[in-house]
């Protein structure tokens, strides 16, 4: 988990349960050592090279790869109780060792397994003592408490990582939502001026030019023996290449996906880019008769487009997705249907206010979509694929 608040406290519960479990082995090689005459020096040795055993092995989890539950630490964890088993024949002390290993062993295995494990480590104590040194209310109440304790302390713990690993993930998704969105207003607001520029360059200066080309060109065929004529053909042709060159400048100032395509050429474009990164079928369609449409539309539907269709790569599991560009008398919409996995509406909404986690793709497209004014509505059942339309009005662009 990334750095947060709770991240001292989770390394400090770390450190103390290391720090209890060598404690509880060194204090049982301590105790082998300094009983005399009550064991044999080759139990002694044995107790004291089994003990260095049992270290290692937990110093091995340092080493283990993968995530904690997989099945590497799932033999770990048995390897070191049966070391443990084997140490309580040896001398009751090691009975000691059943606490830190009560939290392994809730936290490595799942609900209730983890439960019913911890009860098994201490019937295996109470046993252990009770054949070592014989029956007694103690034996039985004090491993018993214990355990009861360490569930309670393990399963608190648990909740409280789990409630910080969600956290952590909702303040990654609101961090990078918030660069979205901040990077899509800067889009926005470089591709309105770009547009702008477009529009007075194309209204002023290449109109003037286009239009003083064709005075001089009427010149020329009025009086094609005047005196002049020769500066007034090279006026003629200087304006005609500036013109090429303030035309060039205005495709320049075209988002580079419409700069030499209509719409429809830049989706079925983008659908080919998809098909050959992801194996997915995408299909574009046309619906009605295609007219200009003002560029920040233009490059809108556009990136909504690529955002949905990275949407259904990284989430849907989807093996077609149907693209239809439809233009109306009045608007023009765009709908993106997949056949992929789906997803529960409500509980994408419910996200929204904190209590589970999801991806804010969606939310991204809704924000561009109700920054211009138009209308999105997201249809989804958990089996039975997404549909995402947007639609934007053109009766005021006209």
């Amino acid at each position: 988990m990334k750095h947060s608040a709770l991240t001292p406290v989770f390394t400090t519960l770390r450190i103390g349960l290391h720090a209890l479990f060598v404690g509880l082995v060194l204090f049982v090689v301590v105790r082998a050592a300094i009983a005399g005459g009550a064991i044999s020096t080759s139990e002694t040795w044995l107790i004291t090279g089994l003990s260095v055993v049992v270290i290692l092995t937990y110093l091995v989890a340092a080493k283990l790869p993968g995530p904690t539950g997989s099945a590497r630490w799932l033999v770990w964890l048995g390897v070191l109780l049966l070391e443990w088993v084997a140490l309580m024949f040896l001398t009751p002390d090691a009975v000691y060792l059943v606490f830190p290993l009560f939290f392994l062993i809730l936290h490595l295995l799942p609900t209730p397994w983890n439960v019913i494990g911890v009860f098994v480590a201490t019937a295996l104590a109470i046993a252990m003592l009770a054949w070592h040194n014989g029956w007694s209310v103690a034996i039985v109440i004090g491993p018993l408490i214990g355990a009861a304790v360490s569930v309670a302390i393990g399963l608190g713990y648990r909740a409280l990582y789990r409630e910080a690993t969600e956290r952590q993930l909702l303040i990654d998704d609101l961090i990078a939502t918030r660069g979205q969105l901040a990077a899509t207003e800067r889009e926005t607001g470089v591709l309105a001026e770009r547009a702008r520029l477009a529009r007075e360059i194309h209204d002023t200066v290449a109109q003037g030019l286009s239009s003083i080309q064709m005075l001089l060109h009427a010149v020329e065929r009025a009086d094609e023996h005047h005196p002049a004529i020769e500066y007034v053909r090279l006026a003629r042709e200087t304006a005609a290449h500036d013109l090429a060159e303030t035309r060039r400048f205005i495709a320049e100032l075209t988002p580079a996906a419409l700069e030499e395509n209509t719409l429809a050429g830049a989706l079925q474009r983008l659908a080919d880019a998809t098909a050959r990164q992801t194996g997915i079928v995408v299909n574009v369609r046309v619906s009605g008769e295609g007219t200009p449409l003002p560029m920040r539309i233009e490059t809108a539907l556009l990136r909504i487009a690529q955002g949905s269709l990275a949407n259904v790569t990284q989430h849907a599991e989807a093996s077609k997705v149907e693209l239809t560009l439809s233009y109306m008398e009045d608007s023009v919409s765009l709908d993106v249907v997949d056949d992929g996995r789906g997803f529960d509406p409500s509980a994408v909404s419910q996200s929204a206010t904190g209590s589970t986690h999801t991806s804010f793709g969606l939310q991204a497209i809704r924000d561009r979509v109700i920054a211009l004014g138009g209308v999105v509505a997201v249809e989804s059942v958990p089996g039975g694929g997404t549909a995402v339309a947007v639609a934007f009005g053109l009766e005021e662009e006209r």
